[in-house]
């Protein structure tokens, strides 16, 4: 959508507020949100304007003023607000320079794909990531100066086997490691995560499947791949809507590492491939079918997996 279409979006569907959504330095989605009658085509030239030292690492107070610049074609509508509010995922800009902040995630995703593009190498990367997590009935924890616990609960875990439930326990769920995939009643989430797809097809995700994961209490969806920053988008949709749709279901998911000793714990595989006028540069005749660039490929994530970690699996969370 160009900046007309949004505006003319918010008027035909009497859109109320619009919510104006950046990354920040560790993956986390944050926002600020607008009457929509402040929203004009402005907006989308100049920006808007945000305190960039609330964001930890970015500015220092006295260089704090900073530019959300609006992505129109990244628009859609709030599934979960209470009144209509639209979407718009923003870089991040350097008002003194007019420039792409450097620190900004969507920014450096836009820079990896131009550069690719420059080498010539190949024009399109495509990315279609795996997220994993876990769904609990209730999460408590506490750290304080003289003690600190963290405690978690699902009905499916195993541990719950002599638990009296006001219901009844029914006594179907998955053992450790046991949770690939028997069916209902055993697989206790399918109508969460059906819910879940079918909501992110609503915000422009395209859905492909969900399944139960190894462990109990453990879930993933399947959605489509596409470019490096399409899919660091739809990302954060996947987060949000898969949060938010257990919420209303009154449980609460982790994206954490490993949440549960002794069991699975969760990933993002994240397949990738680089093309070029519309053909694979990793298809070929070489080991497993591959092309030479595809087996350097694989050999300079290993070479730099270090390095690389810092940024995929820097924090426990």
């Amino acid at each position: 959508m160009s900046a007309n279409d949004v505006l003319k979006t918010i008027k035909d569907n009497d859109i109320q507020f619009v919510d104006f959504r950046f990354t920040d330095p560790k993956g986390k989605w944050q926002h600020t949100c607008y009457v929509a009658g402040q929203v004009n085509a402005g907006s989308f030239e100049d920006g808007i304007m945000f305190d960039g030292s609330s964001i930890a690492g970015w500015k220092s107070i006295n260089e704090s003023d900073m530019i959300l610049m609006p992505d129109a074609g990244t628009a859609f509508v709030d599934p979960f607000a209470a009144q209509p509010t639209l979407v718009l995922f923003c870089d991040v800009i350097e008002p003194s320079t007019g420039q792409a902040y450097g620190r900004d995630p969507r920014s450096a995703a836009k820079r990896a794909e131009a550069y690719l593009e420059y080498s010539k190498i190949g024009d399109t990367a495509y990315f279609g990531p795996e997220l994993e997590f876990f769904v609990f009935d209730d999460v408590r924890f506490k750290s304080s100066g003289n003690y600190s616990f963290h405690q978690l609960d699902s009905e499916e875990l195993p541990v719950n086997g002599d638990r009296v439930y006001q219901a009844g326990n029914m006594g179907h769920r998955p053992p450790t490691k046991g949770g690939y995939f028997p069916v209902q009643p055993v697989d206790s989430l399918a109508d969460l995560r059906s819910e879940m797809l079918t909501t992110l097809k609503a915000v422009g995700v395209e859905p492909i499947l969900h399944h139960h994961e190894v462990a109990p209490a453990q879930c993933e969806l399947g959605v489509m791949f596409s470019t490096l920053t399409g899919t660091a988008d739809n990302v954060q949709k996947y987060k949000y809507v898969v949060h938010n749709v257990a919420h209303s279901y009154g449980k609460s998911v982790t994206f954490m590492p490993k949440p549960i000793s002794g069991d699975n714990g969760s990933g993002m595989h994240t397949h990738q491939s680089i093309w070029k006028g519309g053909k694979p540069l990793f298809a070929g005749n070489g080991y497993a079918d591959l092309s030479e660039m595809c087996l350097y490929y694989i050999g300079g994530i290993i070479k730099h997996a270090k390095a690389i970690n810092s940024f995929t699996n820097a924090p426990t969370n």
